[in-house]
């Protein structure tokens, strides 16, 4: 039976929470290690340029209260 990928990830979204945490856990271990170091390697980049960014005032932080804040708005619309 072959199946596409929507009806897979259909088919785990059905599942337990508890069963589909195991199963991003077991989908994430079989990634190639060579892209995960990649992948890491981006996301490096990413963060220092959004802390440069915030240390160079190109951009204007917010409280985490009010990131919350604006977080559970966009939640509920």
């Amino acid at each position: 039976m072959n199946m596409t990928v929507e009806q897979i990830a259909d088919e785990a979204l059905s599942l337990p929470s508890e069963a589909r945490a195991l199963l991003a856990d077991r989908l994430v271990e079989s990634l190639d290690p060579v892209e995960d170091g990649y992948i890491r390697q981006l996301w490096v980049t990413e963060a220092l340029r959004r802390r440069d960014d915030v240390r160079h005032g190109r951009v204007k932080t917010i409280s985490s209260e009010e990131g919350l804040v604006r977080v559970r708005q966009a939640v509920s619309r």
